[in-house]
């Protein structure tokens, strides 16, 4: 590589602040339910930056990917993950055909609402509640359930839908990307087939766009019909390293931005940020227990089993340059319809 001249890099500079300066000026303001902080600016800088032809750091449409972590990024996941609150109602429905369950962990402990033994019984026992209450059943029946449950569960602090738990600000920064010819898309540890009845209503995001965990399907033919069986089986397991893996298999190309909230999400920011020219890595800081919660146990905040955020992971962030959002501090307002 050729080695670039004092001279050109102040004018490669100056070059930037008068593109970037000249689209602020004529833009509308994005990102309302945002604070006027250096986060929100980082996100309107770094999309100025590869959306403008004049920049060396533009990058063409078809290279705009974006990549989003579900629970804790795009909606709550406290006092547990939505899909989990799931499997719970569906283990206490399916209970009568399972007399067995009643002295069977995790199921005695769903049966007898006894949250700390559903925790003590960690990912293994998370994992088997997942897997037995989501399966047996043809891949348009778990459909219509997850669509019907979500129109009717409520969570348990804020009693709206689910659905209605999202992040106001993470909605318009979905809906800035895309106006700037970003694709996006949900990369999560959760369920493919629970997160798709809902993306392309909820986040403008379809189907086709989510990558995630899920389990073994088998064609089957009855009554002469055919359709996709769920089986009791993990086939892909889509966190920690298996983001990155994901993103290669189901997307086939490298973010140029990634969105998590935990430790889960580490691999695919360090995946997004080992590529080349302008990146931005983010994650979202549950710092605010008034308007939603606080834990971490980063920054001294409460350790959770849910959206674990490491001082581990917060000292990796603070070091390369990845960017935290505070919701406290960040956010005018945290679930659509709050008031500022």
């Amino acid at each position: 590589m050729t080695p670039t001249s004092p001279k050109l890099c102040f004018i490669h500079a100056i070059a930037i602040v008068v593109a970037l300066a000249s689209s602020s000026l004529h833009a509308d303001e994005p990102l309302a339910s945002w604070n006027d902080t250096a986060t929100k600016q980082a996100i309107v800088e770094f999309v100025e930056r590869v959306t403008n032809k004049d920049l060396p750091d533009y990058v063409a449409p078809e290279d705009r990917i974006a990549t989003f972590d579900n629970d804790g990024t795009l909606w709550g996941e406290h006092p547990m993950y939505t899909q989990l609150a799931f499997a719970i109602d569906r283990v206490k429905t399916l209970a009568p055909q399972h007399p067995e369950w009643k002295t069977k962990q995790p199921f005695k402990a769903v049966l007898e609402n006894d949250l700390p033994a559903l925790a003590a019984s960690g990912e293994k026992g998370l994992l088997e509640l997942v897997m037995v209450s989501h399966a047996g059943i043809s891949t348009a029946e778990f459909e219509a359930i997850v669509k019907d449950w979500l129109e009717t569960a409520r969570h348990p602090r804020f009693k709206k839908r689910y659905t209605e738990m999202t992040f106001q600000p993470m909605l318009e920064l979905l809906a800035y990307l895309r106006a700037n010819d970003f694709k996006t898309f949900i990369v999560s540890g959760g369920g493919v087939e629970f997160m798709r009845p809902m993306t392309q209503a909820v986040y403008g995001i379809p189907p086709e766009q989510v990558v995630g965990s899920s389990i073994k399907t088998q064609y089957e033919v009855k009554d002469g019909k055919p359709m996709l069986m769920r089986l009791a089986e993990i086939d892909f397991i889509d966190d920690k390293t298996g983001k990155p893996v994901g993103i290669n298999k189901f997307i086939g190309k490298r973010p140029i931005a990634s969105f998590g909230n935990s430790a889960g999400d580490r691999e695919m920011l360090q995946w997004t940020g080992a590529g080349d020219g302008a990146r931005l890595m983010m994650l979202v800081f549950h710092d605010d227990a008034e308007r939603e919660y606080a834990y971490g146990p980063a920054n001294g905040l409460p350790d959770t089993k849910f959206g674990t955020f490491p001082q581990s992971l917060m000292d990796e962030a603070n070091e390369i340059g990845w960017h935290v959002i505070s919701m406290k501090n960040d956010w005018k307002s945290i679930h659509p319809g709050d008031a500022e």
